[in-house]
This record gives C-alpha cells, sequence and structure tokens, in this order.
C-alpha cells in the first residue's frame, strides 16, 4: 500500500529486518474482549523474539469511570515499555491476533507517549503464519530499553470535548461501533445503548477487514461518506478506545494525522448519567 510503510509492515518484509544487523523490537498485543488472556496464545506461540505486552494493564489505566481502557499512567507506561525492551529512537513493531485493534491501541498509546517509529504487522500474527514463517515458544529476556514517555504527542479528546465536536457544523465525531449499538438497539457490554448526539457512524467493518486496510483512496472514500472530509476537526470513538484506536490509524493512512480518539469513549460517556445520549433508525441519521 503506497504511502503507508511508516505504519504497517507486511510479513515478509518484517522477516527480513528480523534478520538485519539491527531489528525492530517485537511486541505481542494478542487481546480479547471477552478473553481467554492473549498471553495464553503467547505462551502457544509467537514471533521469534516477540515479548508479550499487556494491554490492560501495561498499556491502558485501571478500569472505571474515565473509561474500561483509560490513559495509562505515564511512569507505569515507561515501565512496562522499559521493561519489554523499547529503546528511545528505536523502531518497534506491534501486533495482535488479526483483527488489529490491540495493536492499533498499542500503536497509538506509543504515538502519543512520543514514541514515533513504531508500525502494525499488517494482518498480525495470522498473516506471518499464512507466509509460512517461524513462530517461536522461547520466552526472551529483553534488554532494559530507555525509552521516555512524553506524554501527547497524539490528540485526545475528553467528554467535553468530544460532545462540542459532535455538535460543531465544521467538526466530525465519529462512531465506529456496530450500527445496532450507535442506534440503541443493543448494548452489550456497556450499561447505556445509543451514542453520543450529533455523532455519526461508520462501523469498523466498512474501512478495515480482518485487520487488513483498503487503499488509501477507499479509506478517504469511506471517511468522506461519514462526513470526514480532508480538513476540519474529526474525532473518533467505540466502547472503550481500542477498535477506535484502530480508527485513528486508519485516519492517518488516509492523510488526517490531526485525528483525535476519546479514549474513554462510551464506556466513559455513560459513567456520567447527566450526559445526554441519543438513538437513530439508521447509522449517520440526526438523532431522535
Amino acid at each position: 500500500m503506497s504511502g503507508t510503510e511508516n505504519l504497517l509492515v507486511e510479513a515478509d518484509q518484517l522477516a527480513a529486518e528480523l534478520h538485519g544487523d539491527d531489528p525492530p523490537t517485537l511486541l505481542d498485543v494478542r487481546w480479547r474482549l471477552t478473553g481467554p488472556p492473549g498471553r495464553d496464545d503467547y505462551a502457544d506461540g509467537h514471533l521469534p523474539g516477540a515479548v508479550f505486552v499487556d494491554l490492560d494493564t501495561d498499556l491502558c489505566g485501571p478500569p472505571g469511570a474515565a473509561g474500561r481502557h483509560p490513559l495509562p499512567d505515564p511512569a507505569a507506561l515507561q515501565d512496562a515499555l522499559r521493561s519489554a525492551g523499547v529503546r528511545a529512537g528505536h523502531p518497534v513493531v506491534v501486533y495482535d491476533g488479526g483483527d488489529g485493534m490491540s495493536a492499533a491501541r498499542a500503536w497509538w498509546t506509543l504515538r502519543w507517549a512520543g514514541h514515533r517509529q513504531v508500525r502494525l504487522l499488517h494482518g498480525g500474527h495470522p498473516a506471518w503464519v499464512a507466509a509460512g514463517l517461524p513462530t517461536s515458544t522461547e520466552v526472551p529476556t529483553p534488554r532494559p530499553g530507555d525509552v521516555e514517555v512524553r506524554p501527547g504527542a497524539l490528540p485526545v479528546l475528553v467528554a467535553a470535548e468530544a460532545a462540542r465536536m459532535a455538535a460543531a457544523d465544521e467538526g466530525t465525531l465519529v462512531d465506529v461501533r456496530a450500527a445496532p449499538r450507535y442506534r440503541g438497539e443493543t448494548e452489550p457490554v456497556d450499561p447505556v445503548a445509543g451514542h453520543v448526539p450529533g455523532a455519526v457512524n461508520l462501523p469498523a467493518p466498512e474501512y478495515v477487514t480482518e485487520g487488513r486496510f483498503p487503499t488509501v483512496d477507499v479509506l478517504r472514500e469511506r471517511f468522506a461518506a461519514a462526513g470526514v472530509g480532508a480538513t476540519g476537526p474529526v474525532g473518533v470513538y467505540c466502547g472503550s478506545g481500542v477498535a477506535a484506536a484502530q480508527a485513528v490509524l486508519a485516519l492517518h493512512l488516509a492523510g488526517r494525522p490531526d485525528t483525535a480518539l476519546y479514549v474513554g469513549s462510551w464506556s466513559n460517556w455513560v459513567a456520567d448519567p447527566s450526559r445526554p445520549v441519543a438513538v437513530a433508525p439508521e447509522p449517520g441519521a440526526a438523532p431522535a
């Protein structure tokens, strides 16, 4: 995919880099919303040299009113990344079980923390296996890293900012959850169904398929159809800021690196019962 060499890496290219003189640091961030733990998958087999990093405990703060996957404490994140061998100025590649969501949240978190040299293995662990490349059950002991976490390198939204963006004619707030959740017909995870008033809906399968992104032109067309143009403020949210991080990556690919992530997402929005909740019959329709 043209123009994405600093964001995505294909399995064969990564394999070549791992055989080079200065291979990238590999982070395995496999995760599932409802389990079992990604560490079990890692134990069964992972890319040689990869270190497991836990999305819930290493890359996010404790769940609560700030959301199910809030921002991590910078000092705790720095400790976790150094333990995983992340070094200042040294490239990192993150991968997951194939859907690209937890890897995208890892990508976003490292970028937010000021580490720019981070890419996502396109297609994740399944792409590596499908390419006939080797896996390992050996758990490496990485040399401690020296990365310094400097939070704020990517834009974030808090609830009040998300509300203003959704209500403003010059901005677009995109909800990337499944359409029935957006419409308020069902909510399998959080206590309230619906969406932020004024937000438009673009479910994740519209811009990513099994962890793989379409061409840049297709990405631009699909986001433009949801109201995201080449200019103007844009923010994204999901249930807890994981799938939405993947949308941020997609928008980076589409030429919108200024996209803000509402990290707390819907799980934070509904934690305050005073915040309004909208429902709509169709994705992107005006709130009822």
